[in-house]
């Protein structure tokens, strides 16, 4: 019998972390609140609607400004509710003019998860998407990928969120950029 040789996961302490989770249907809502809980998360806000999300999200903002309250940290949002959809939270924070709202990762929780749906998450800038029914190991997976493999920011002309890609791979063909790589970062290094 052979046994895998596991990589050693990093432990985290989650008791300063602030999560909203956007869900209207209550006993999902109460059954991720008491995983988060249970992973130790310090801070989770609910709310039933992009909406009422919306105005959590301005009201904290205001609260972090002024020094009476910790950011969220992450935004864990149902696709389909009554109150606002999650497509409409998506697309108000990624174009929002503050940057912590902007950049916040955000995991979209759906049961509709054809190929349109799970599309348009990621092009309104999702970070991750989970699929109902969820679970502790899901949810768990979910965010530590957003811990450990934060992925760089794209703007675009018809888009702005984390990059689509999941890994680096060497392009082929020839390369066309205008700038080289090194360039950038050069530039980048210097400014």
């Amino acid at each position: 019998m052979t046994t895998m040789k596991q990589s050693p996961q990093a432990i985290y302490s989650l008791r300063n972390f602030n999560i909203l989770l956007v869900e209207d249907y209550d006993f999902i809502s109460k059954l991720i609140v008491a995983m988060l809980k249970a992973f130790g998360v310090g801070g989770v806000t609910t709310c039933s609607g992009a909406q009422e999300a919306i105005d959590v999200l301005t009201v904290n903002q205001a609260q972090v400004r002024n020094g009476s309250a910790k950011p969220i940290d992450i935004v864990l949002t149902d696709w389909m509710m009554p109150d606002g959809s999650g497509k409409d939270l998506m697309t108000w924070m990624r174009n929002h003019k503050n940057e912590s709202i902007r950049f916040m990762p955000v995991i979209m929780i759906s049961t509709f998860t054809s190929e349109s749906v799970v599309m348009q998450a990621r092009d309104l800038g999702a970070n991750e998407i989970l699929v109902k029914p969820v679970s502790a190991e899901k949810v768990a997976s979910r965010i530590l990928s957003i811990i450990d493999h934060p992925r760089p920011f794209v703007k675009a002309i018809t888009f702005f969120g984390p990059d689509r890609r999941r890994r680096d791979k060497t392009w082929k063909g020839i390369d066309r950029r205008k700038t080289d790589q090194s360039q950038i970062v050069q530039h980048n290094e210097a400014a």
